[in-house]
């Protein structure tokens, strides 16, 4: 069920051969994620969400995610809340998904902001021309933010891209040894391409891809379904299972009529068989959840920030600088094209920045998207060599601390 109609202004986008669309699918019912997963396998990469406190994690830690897909019944509404009250990800395009549409129903996504509501048979309307449509409307409002910080004429000065160029290609080619090992490693762990892309928006409202290594599987939606029917989450019939979950009791208490050893769970009386049950269901789900997602040899990358090394490319290409504001992925960077903020993009991109060092010097535990906001135009309308010099030395004691900043 569509909420909004197409421009036709659209910006038409370039077709690829083989549209795939990132996916953030958030339902507690397993076997309906299964079930979509086969139904749009080739042409969305869908991973799967249990808790929508796992989504929001998901997404600090920069999930390149088109649409969030999210079942009203486990937490869908409340996550839309959360998402649209967010200053980072406020933009990013959000479905609900309910059992069987109802009037009610659509007029609270409306309410809600939500783009869309389908119901989980994908039985009335087409989910993939509606990400389609996202992604044009993305475009969209790149294009009309790039002319509009366009007239600013932000260039890169001379001396910065000269700093860029000696430092960054002396440290790809002491280096290299390093990228190709760790290029051979990935090849070994897992089939897959060497370096992963994300779209992200750069100085002048340029979108550009961010190269990293990869560190998930390619095919980790296919591991989950296969991995399925092995799981203890399905060693219960459903009838049975179903039945069990709503009276609260197990099989052989069902049997007596009344339970023979009963526990008091968050205010709450329960089986005390059945909850070991469901605790085994959850251990077991958990396990083959997690371990399709990231590769063996991903999750050392991930620890030790060597996945973030093929940025360096992005610096010798022009994509950023060692210095500037923090390319941000296209849903955050569609906030910040309102007059009072559009100018953060006016300055440079780089891999460290004015609030990095900032939050460290003043000892701040985290900043607001505000003081971001206005520390990264700070930039934009003072940056020079002074500093630039400046925030390099103060960005070594930075990568010290715990925090990521």
């Amino acid at each position: 069920m569509e909420l909004t109609s197409e421009s036709p202004e659209m910006v038409v986008e370039k077709k690829s051969r083989a549209p795939h669309f990132r996916v953030m699918y958030l339902n507690t019912d397993l076997e309906q994620f299964l079930r979509f997963s086969e139904k749009f396998e080739n042409e969305l990469q869908a991973e799967y969400f249990d808790r929508k406190e796992s989504v929001l994690e998901a997404l600090h830690e920069n999930f390149p995610a088109d649409v969030i897909l999210a079942h009203a019944d486990s937490g869908g509404w409340e996550l839309l809340d959360t998402i649209r009250s967010s200053s980072g990800f406020g933009n990013i395009p959000f479905v609900i998904l309910v059992e069987n549409l109802r009037r009610a129903d659509i007029e609270n996504a409306r309410k809600k902001h939500a783009d869309d509501i389908f119901s989980v048979k994908f039985d009335d309307g087409n989910l993939i021309t509606r990400i389609r449509y996202f992604k044009k409307r993305q475009w969209y409002v790149a294009n009309k933010a790039s002319q509009k910080i366009g007239s600013q004429q932000s260039r890169t000065p001379f001396w910065k891209r000269a700093i860029d160029v000696i430092t960054t290609g002396g440290a790809v080619i002491l280096l290299l040894p390093v990228f190709l090992l760790v290029a051979l490693l990935i090849r070994l762990d897992s089939k897959g391409p060497v370096f992963y892309r994300s779209k992200r928006v750069g100085s002048g409202y340029k979108i550009f891809d961010l190269y990293k290594f990869r560190t998930m599987r390619t095919d980790a939606d296919q591991m989950i379904r296969k991995m399925a029917a092995l799981s203890m989450y399905n060693k219960a019939p459903e009838p049975v299972q179903q039945q069990m979950e709503h009276s609260g009791l197990c099989e052989d208490c069902l049997a007596g009529g009344q339970c023979k050893s009963l526990l008091f769970l968050d205010g709450k009386e329960i089986c005390e068989k059945l909850y070991h049950f469901q605790k085994e269901q959850k251990a077991a789900f958990m396990k083959f959840q997690n371990d399709p997602r990231i590769t063996r040899f991903g999750q050392f990358l991930r620890n030790s920030s060597l996945d973030e090394l093929p940025q360096l490319i992005n610096i010798l290409k022009g994509d950023m600088s060692l210095v500037g504001n923090r390319p941000l992925p296209l849903y955050e960077a569609e906030k910040m094209t309102t007059d009072d903020k559009i100018l953060r993009f006016a300055g440079p991109a780089g891999l460290t920045g004015l609030w990095q060092v900032t939050k460290r010097g003043k000892g701040k535990a985290d900043m607001s998207e505000e003081e971001r906001t206005q520390l990264d135009i700070t930039y934009a309308k003072e940056f020079s060599f002074k500093m630039d010099m400046q925030i390099i030395l103060k960005t070594f004691p930075a990568l010290l601390q715990s925090e990521n900043v």
